[in-house]
């Protein structure tokens, strides 16, 4: 697809702008602490592109109209404990992270059910542009064909849902502002009107105002648990700023899961306290991660907090929805019919799916991992965890599979379609490095929040976005991992190769 404007532009007039677009990341909190040198003490801009990626509207709108049938599709998945039982039933056996989550919920079901009732899901649903769902590359079935096959983008298709630490609510639509400076300075203002408000922040922020005010006890907190280090710390910090911009009663406190283990503590009633503050919300932004938990007493502290009366995102039901063992059973047939009730709603999320498959040791798994091997391009191969850098790709499907033919841990991994996105171009920016025009595509984040318990939903809500852009030829694309770059929509009129 096109850039907003054309490229390259001229040498000293992009000096110019990356400076700006730099000094305007500084002083706004567009940043994050680096890895490789850390220093508490220290900023450094977070990596972006210098222009807002073009994205096509009509499939932008319906990315945005769907987020809410996705919460509550998501949510019902959370609260359906035969179903997570049945789906996870392998995976917990061979996965020992899933395993772990999965006792945890089986020892609060045991104990009668959770204290606390209501959940507080925080989601993000990534997707990317298909051009690659009518095909006639030779290699795909039959019913992706298409003789229009071509065009810039067929649909958009999802990669994952996010159900634990859905980061970007500040660093998405600040990637906005930072492209509506850009674009202004650049004398194309005219382009303005078509990169739309972002109101994520605002939202997540009011979705945990609103949980804390249900909790109704006007002297707990809201508690941010987070990482020993935090390198993303603007991103969890403008939350907590918009948190009490919104409601300057609340305080946020933030500790680590060790801390919690140490010093955290229920009361008769099932409140959780720590170092004197009772906790009315739990807003999880780490313990999605093994390495997360390096003792016994940090799994102790996770079950502590799931005893407790107060509102968890996400809660260890939902923590579990997540997984991509969950969603691969969520793409078979008849699957989204037992949570959805309307044709329209089902038909819309189904669209969505890009080819998602078993590597069970059954005759479904065995012919995945036979496709696997025989096109190994055609895939992507995902284990069930969050944080980025964890899947395989391409040619390294192949010998990754073979080593774990006939092993269990098979049952671990999912297979999925690998989806072919639009390439366009970009001058990406990073410290200590001069801007590059490079090849790039994109995946776009939208946020939503639920409020409920098994049997209602009290709020359902969208609320804004982000767009993670990498290198064309780079896997993946996490931009607190140091692989991708902050980037927003500029909304474009694009028609696709099929009318659906």
């Amino acid at each position: 697809m096109d850039p907003c404007i054309p490229l390259p532009i001229p040498d000293d007039q992009l000096e110019d702008l990356v400076d700006k677009a730099k000094d305007y990341a500084l002083m706004h909190g567009i940043c994050m602490r680096q890895k490789d040198n850390f220093d508490r003490d220290a900023l450094h801009f977070a990596p972006f592109v210098l222009f807002p990626t073009p994205f096509p509207r009509d499939e932008y709108r319906k990315s945005v109209e769907l987020q809410t049938v996705l919460n509550e599709l998501m949510h019902k998945v959370a609260h359906d404990y035969d179903f997570l039982k049945e789906t996870l039933n392998h995976t917990i056996k061979v996965d020992e992270f899933t395993g772990r989550l999965w006792n945890i919920y089986e020892t609060i079901m045991g104990e009668g059910g959770p204290t606390q009732l209501l959940s507080l899901g925080m989601l993000r649903s990534d997707i990317m542009l298909d051009q690659h769902c009518c095909c006639t590359c030779g290699s795909c079935s039959p019913e992706r064909e298409c003789e229009k096959s071509g065009k810039s983008f067929c649909s958009w298709k999802q990669v994952e849902l996010n159900t634990i630490a859905s980061g970007f609510g500040w660093l998405g639509p600040a990637s906005g502002l930072l492209h509506r400076y850009v674009v202004a300075e650049a004398g194309h203002s005219e382009l303005l009107k078509d990169i739309p408000d972002n109101g994520a922040l605002e939202g997540l922020a009011g979705g945990l105002v609103e949980a804390w005010k249900i909790y109704n006890k006007p002297k707990s907190a809201i508690l941010f648990l987070v990482e020993d280090v935090t390198y993303n710390v603007c991103d969890q910090k403008f939350h907590e700023f918009e948190i009490r911009k919104q409601c300057p009663e609340v305080f946020v406190i933030r500790k680590t899961l060790t801390e919690l283990a140490n010093r955290a503590q229920l009361n008769q009633d099932k409140s959780l306290w720590i170092d004197g503050h009772e906790v009315g919300v739990v807003y999880m932004r780490c313990g999605y991660h093994p390495d997360q938990y390096p003792t016994e007493k940090e799994w102790e502290a996770r079950l502590l907090m799931e005893r407790s009366l107060a509102i968890k995102c996400p809660s260890i039901n939902y923590h579990l929805a997540g997984t991509k063992k969950v969603q691969q059973e969520l793409a078979k047939p008849g699957q989204v019919e037992k949570f959805l009730g309307y044709k329209a709603q089902i038909e819309s999320v189904r669209d969505i799916f890009t080819g998602l498959y078993s590597l069970d040791h059954d005759e479904a798994g065995d012919k995945s991992y036979d496709a696997a091997i025989a096109n190994p391009d055609r895939f992507v191969l995902k284990p069930q965890r969050e944080g980025g850098g964890n899947n395989v790709y391409g040619e390294d499907i192949k010998p990754f599979l073979e080593n774990i033919k006939d092993s269990e841990e098979r049952n671990a991994y999912i297979l999925m379609d690998r989806i072919q996105p639009p390439v366009t171009t970009n001058y990406m920016v990073r410290p200590g490095q001069e801007a590059k025009l490079v090849n790039v595509i994109s995946e776009l984040g939208i946020f939503g929040y639920v409020i409920g318990d098994k049997n209602r939903i009290i709020t359902n809500k969208q609320v804004g976005q982000m767009l993670r852009t990498k290198l064309s030829h780079v896997d993946e694309g996490g931009v607190a991992a140091g692989l991708g770059a902050l980037d927003s929509v500029y909304l474009v009129d694009a028609g696709s190769c099929c009318s659906t």
